[in-house]
């Protein structure tokens, strides 16, 4: 299967979390959704959004309904 723009998603320098994880996209998920989300973190990456992702990691992983 191919993904158009899958190898611009290693260009970015690899973090804790991302953009698709927050959304729910990370693990056995569709590859292709991962890859959406990706591709549009970085056409849209800024310092703000950064922290946004880091308040959902955050807010998600401790305070959702569906944390482990």
């Amino acid at each position: 299967m191919r993904i158009p723009g899958y190898m611009q998603k290693h260009m970015v320098r690899a973090g804790i979390t991302g953009w698709a994880q927050v959304h729910g996209w990370r693990g056995d998920t569709d590859l292709k959704m991962r890859i959406e989300h990706d591709l549009w973190y970085i056409d849209n990456w800024s310092v703000w959004l950064d922290l946004k992702i880091l308040f959902l990691t955050v807010w998600r992983g401790f305070f959702h309904p569906n944390a482990q």
